[in-house]
């Protein structure tokens, strides 16, 4: 009759220790490794807590056309995969929806079938006209701005932000001009890429140009953590890619045309890389040789998605609960507000898509009878399983 038993004791005994394997291992693993993976689930390493984009359209008139079209593909992108019009800065001569020569008022298109209008109801234009300028630009990056500029204009980034930065018009040799007015250099660019690191506000930096000679345009940089990309080489033009015989100008530049139709396939959850993006690129269909630079990005390309920069995150920090407690308390002894901080002082990350409104007053006993309750549960499922196995057992 012990023999018997035998298979029903060893069932159960086995039954016993995997419930109780089970309830430990569940109860070691802590509430902030819980959260972390689930935050952090489709990070790809990158570190950021929001997306910018700055849009910049150098050019005015309406020959350049195909420049304001360029732009606004590039701002319905970014809108679209999910960067509020809060994070994206749009300087855009706007001289060309509402132009004497346009047959179709109020609208821009970047394809000869115009099936798409570009303008649209939703556009926020942040510099217009002629406050699209060298230095408007170097100190929107710098945020060397006057106190009474709106926050629509300013780029309130941190040391957490990547930023998307687009420019398109004339160039030449690391050189862009702005409204055949003025030139900016490569230099420039490269030192207020230098001042924003100094500053701690970026995290990454993708700069991607369309213009004649493009890749010269980041030959300069220096900075940590930027990702470049240009249209051609030096001693190349960049083309237009079609006509509108209704328009009567080219509607869009062949570098921007063939990467915005590589976007439209991209979505916000899309685990697409930076590397497949520039693997897209043909130089027999774009009519030149787009460039890449990645020597001062610290990721692999192929472990870096597309939505790093084009797209919104809703990503958060998880905090130790002493330091949630401890702020907590700190700002109930002291309601004052702050309005600054130190240079070095660690930055505290914006989340787009994520509100606190309130914290529960959460303390050390609430800890304890938590870890108790655990513990009860774990050794409550071990008996009733082993109830049911000895019963099983039993019976037959």
């Amino acid at each position: 009759m012990r023999f018997q038993l035998l298979p029903q004791a060893c069932l159960l005994f086995l039954a016993c220790f995997m419930t109780w394997a089970v309830g430990t291992s569940g109860s070691t693993t802590s509430a902030g490794e819980r959260a972390a993976d689930f935050f952090g689930r489709h990070d790809s390493g990158s570190g950021h807590t929001n997306n910018w984009a700055v849009l910049v359209c150098a050019s005015r008139y309406w020959f350049n056309y195909r420049h304001m079209a360029n732009a606004l593909g590039m701002y319905r992108t970014v809108k679209r995969l999910g960067i509020p019009d809060s994070n994206i800065i749009l300087m855009l001569a706007d001289d060309v929806a509402c132009n004497a020569r346009n047959k179709f008022a109020g609208s821009v298109y970047a394809e000869a079938g115009r099936h798409l209008d570009l303008y649209g109801e939703n556009i926020e234009v942040d510099y217009r006209g002629y406050e699209v300028t060298v230095e408007n630009f170097i100190r929107l990056l710098t945020g060397r701005v006057d106190p009474s500029m709106p926050r629509s204009k300013r780029l309130l980034t941190d040391d957490r932000s990547n930023i998307f930065v687009y420019m398109t018009g004339h160039g030449g040799n690391e050189f862009l001009k702005f409204q055949d007015q003025e030139e900016i250099s490569a230099f420039d660019i490269a030192d207020a890429f230098e001042q924003m690191w100094q500053k701690k506000r970026y995290n990454e930096i993708l700069f991607m140009i369309d213009t004649c000679q493009a890749n010269t345009m980041y030959s300069q940089f220096y900075s940590p953590n930027i990702l470049a990309t240009g249209s051609s080489q030096i001693e190349e033009n960049s083309y237009s890619y079609e006509n509108d015989n209704d328009i009567g100008v080219s509607v869009i530049d062949s570098y921007t045309h063939y990467v915005l139709k590589f976007m439209e396939g991209i979505n916000k959850t899309s685990q697409t890389s930076m590397q497949d993006l520039f693997n897209s690129y043909d130089p027999v269909k774009i009519y030149s040789h787009p460039g890449i630079r990645s020597d001062l990005f610290r990721r692999p390309l192929d472990k870096t998605l597309i939505t790093d920069f084009f797209g919104g995150v809703a990503q958060a920090e998880v905090f130790p609960l002493q330091a949630v407690v401890g702020s907590r308390n700190h700002h109930e002894k002291d309601p004052t507000p702050t309005t600054s901080r130190e240079p070095d002082a660690p930055s505290v990350s914006v989340v787009l898509s994520t509100t606190v409104t309130s914290l529960p007053r959460l303390t050390g006993e609430t800890h304890v009878w938590d870890n108790r309750w655990k513990e009860v549960r774990k050794w409550t499922s071990t008996f009733v399983v082993g109830c049911l196995v000895s019963w099983v057992s039993f019976v037959r």
